[in-house]
């Protein structure tokens, strides 16, 4: 019965070939512009290099100081997350690094901007760097302020012509000299609390890391040892952040200390939101992502009606003469249903292809540095769910109103429904 179904929705299909491309069109353009966004969110918050561990992985890099009449928000400094969440019992791993920032070098007469990060050793093991050469500085180069450095593979060739072979060599960056110890494969801009083009030990950073006062430049990573070990993380970090004295010394006002360990999703969503409470507004957040998604795809869905009310108006007659066999309601629904999400499978084909081509346009434009964005099982599922999602919404009122054509009024090109 459903290859019958697809062999007249085939038919019917070829026979207004008009209607057929616009439906196309609407279906196709729609899920490349869903997909697109999609990808940018998976590759940007989903479990990537090197956030994979994103059930483990915790980040905080927001820091607020509140009081009654006012409030100052930064990163947290290193001397208050060395003193408070480095010593947490709960987390596997408690890593510290700075912000970022950009340093410079020169090959020849050419400027090389280089954005950089620096790190302790703990950060190599939180994290899933992909090393194509090398190793990560240790927690004995890192204690004796070594000056070595870890380098993306653009960098390195962009620097040294060529990313294989490098291991030993100098990188002069702000007059300074560097041994190179490893690369990595390049680190998405898209990634940002974890992305730079080169990587160097925190303590031969120029600022003082020592600097008791609790606002910095700094962020912390923890990797939970499950993901069910998750909220006793948070709630052991919470407690710190509460026992931290006020910084009344500094700030006069202050209130209260205010500093969350969230997911990665938590944490931008937070800074998207501007957040500075317990909640990071990732409930809102969905709503509102939920909310648009849905409006964007009822237009086109709302013109898609139109035309299957259209094309089942134009076969009305073929309508009457399968209830004049006895074909029930459900029987047509059923058919007109297989048919439009026949339809918008078609669609979606074409609009992964569309997408696929819209990602390597973005991948190769240079806007976003070091992107990688592209059709992963992620993306793929939710293409599936979202075509299914259309076919159905554009099709139960349709199916529903030729359902309920009378088979005498069919027959005779009647398409008013009882």
């Amino acid at each position: 019965m459903l290859f019958s179904y697809l062999n007249i929705a085939w038919k019917v299909l070829l026979r207004r070939k008009f209607f057929t491309a616009i439906s196309l069109f609407g279906i196709s353009f729609t899920l490349m512009i869903l997909l697109v966004v999609y990808a940018l969110f998976d590759f940007t918050l989903g479990a990537q290099m090197p956030e994979k561990r994103t059930d483990r992985l915790l980040f905080t890099n927001s820091m607020y100081i509140w009081g009654p009449r006012t409030e100052n928000q930064s990163h947290p400094s290193y001397s208050f997350l060395e003193h408070h969440i480095r010593p947490l019992r709960t987390p596997e791993k408690v890593s510290i690094c700075t912000g970022g920032g950009t340093m410079v070098s020169y090959v020849g007469n050419q400027k090389l901007t280089l954005d950089h990060k620096y790190t302790d050793a703990e950060f190599w093991q939180v994290l899933d760097f992909d090393f194509v050469d090398g190793r990560p500085y240790s927690a004995s180069e890192v204690r004796n302020a070594a000056h070595v450095v870890v380098m993306n593979e653009t960098s390195a060739r962009r620097y040294f012509g060529t990313a294989r072979g490098v291991l030993g060599r100098t990188l002069v960056t702000d007059e300074t000299r560097y041994q190179v110890v490893g690369v990595v494969r390049d680190v998405p801009a898209t990634r940002d609390l974890t992305y730079a083009d080169i990587w160097l030990p925190i303590t031969t950073s120029t600022q003082d890391i020592h600097n008791p006062e609790y606002m910095g430049s700094c962020m912390a990573i923890l990797l939970a040892r499950t993901p069910a070990d998750v909220p006793a993380v948070q709630q052991e970090f919470a407690q710190a952040v509460a026992r931290a004295p006020l910084p009344t010394d500094v700030y006069k006002w202050c209130a209260e200390v205010r500093l969350y360990a969230g997911s990665l999703l938590a944490t931008q969503v937070r800074g998207f939101m501007n957040e500075d409470g317990p909640d990071p507004g990732v409930a809102r957040f969905g709503r509102l992502g939920t909310g648009l998604l849905l409006l964007f795809m009822l237009l086109p869905a709302l013109s898609l009606v139109n035309i299957n009310i259209s094309r089942i108006r134009e076969r009305s007659s073929e309508i009457g003469v399968r209830k004049a066999f006895g074909a029930t309601s459900g029987a047509l629904v059923r058919q007109f249903l297989v048919e439009n999400i026949f339809l918008t499978l078609l669609g979606g084909v074409l609009g992964l292809d569309l997408a696929a081509g819209a990602l390597h346009l973005l991948n190769t434009s240079g806007l976003i540095a070091y992107t990688e964005f592209g059709l992963n099982g992620r993306v793929f599922g939710g293409a599936v769910l979202a075509v299914l999602f259309f076919g159905i919404l554009s099709g139960v009122y349709p199916a529903y109103k030729m359902s309920k054509l009378q088979a005498v009024k069919a027959l005779k090109g009647e398409s008013t429904s009882v």
